[in-house]
């Protein structure tokens, strides 16, 4: 994932391919649609960013009337296709202070919608089972003592690293060359394909280091521990080729057109107001990839039960 990572689609669905495919050229005709009723919202491939659209989606077309579609982009063009109005806002971001700087603070094509009030944070994790085991593991200092029970068939005759998509912003080959380890980073290809693969691990109680993030369901079914990195600190992670440190721990926040923040009505200042918890955000999330609800479904389920959280966002 995610520190710096639809065509027009009805439904929004989860996605268990490759990293989502910039397909901004494709974007919806209802974007920036000169004062219809309208909203385009931005949904990347991890479950978590689809459980947030899932629920604003919900309210937007149940208590507000709005139309809603979504369009799938990449993080990085994300931000183009935002700039450009041809979505209307972003729910999750991770941190992308270059695309701040040029969109936000430059050009001031886009706007900040506030925070969604989950603190995202990426790290190195192996199951909590082996941990237990191994308690000397989650120190990146003796990882190297068990990378041969980390080897893969792709991961060279090295420990294995696992990360997911190569669209999700990881520092890690840098990390593991810069803390000298004798790992091979090797990408699952998406965030479901990650799953599957951590998933099969598990069931085979078999060791395994990787690439994770919080918050994210899986720990719900696949309990993990983190690997404790060299501390972060301001700055550590500055330059992409020299990082050898942790990743940070983020509050997500939420991005709007510049135009559809101004011009937007009630559904610009909902989107504004739209912030819950981690708890929430996993609920939904685990009801649309483990329980397999359609993302209406989930939506509706927790909408009817949390009327009390939502209702201030309408105000």
């Amino acid at each position: 994932m995610r520190i710096r990572t639809f065509a027009a689609v009805g439904a929004l669905t989860l996605l268990t391919g490759c990293g989502a495919a910039d397909m901004t050229e494709q974007a919806s005709p209802f974007a920036n649609a000169g004062g219809a009723k309208t909203v385009t919202l931005s949904v990347q491939s991890w479950v978590g960013a689809q459980a947030n659209v899932a629920v604003a989606r919900y309210l937007l077309e149940h208590e507000l009337g709005y139309r809603v579609d979504t369009v799938q982009v990449d993080e990085v063009p994300a931000w183009d296709a935002l700039s450009q109005g041809r979505v209307d806002a972003i729910l999750e971001d991770w941190g992308h202070p270059d695309q701040e700087q040029r969109y936000v603070e430059d050009k001031k094509t886009i706007a900040r919608g506030g925070d969604l009030g989950v603190t995202g944070h990426i790290g190195w994790f192996v199951p909590a089972y082996f941990a237990k085991q191994h308690p000397d593991v989650t120190d990146w200092k003796n990882l190297d003592k068990y990378a041969d029970r980390m080897r893969t068939p792709e991961s060279g005759g090295k420990g294995q690293l696992l990360d997911g998509s190569p669209s999700y912003v990881t520092n890690d080959k840098a990390l593991v060359k810069n803390l000298g380890l004798d790992y091979q980073v090797v990408f699952a290809g998406s965030e479901a394909a990650q799953i599957t693969q951590i998933q099969q691990f598990a069931k085979a109680k078999k060791p395994f280091l990787t690439y994770w993030y919080a918050p994210q369901w899986l720990f719900e079914k696949v309990p993990m521990t983190e690997v404790k990195l060299p501390a972060y600190e301001d700055g550590c992670d500055a330059d992409p080729e020299k990082v050898a440190c942790a990743y940070p721990r983020t509050p997500l926040q939420k991005y709007l057109n510049a135009d559809f923040a101004r011009d937007g009505g009630r559904a610009a200042a909902f989107l504004k107001k739209f912030r819950w918890t981690t708890e929430d955000q996993n609920a939904v999330s685990l009801m649309i990839a483990d329980q397999k609800l359609t993302p209406e479904q989930a939506a509706k389920k927790w909408v009817d039960g949390h009327e009390s959280t939502w209702r201030a966002w309408l105000s």
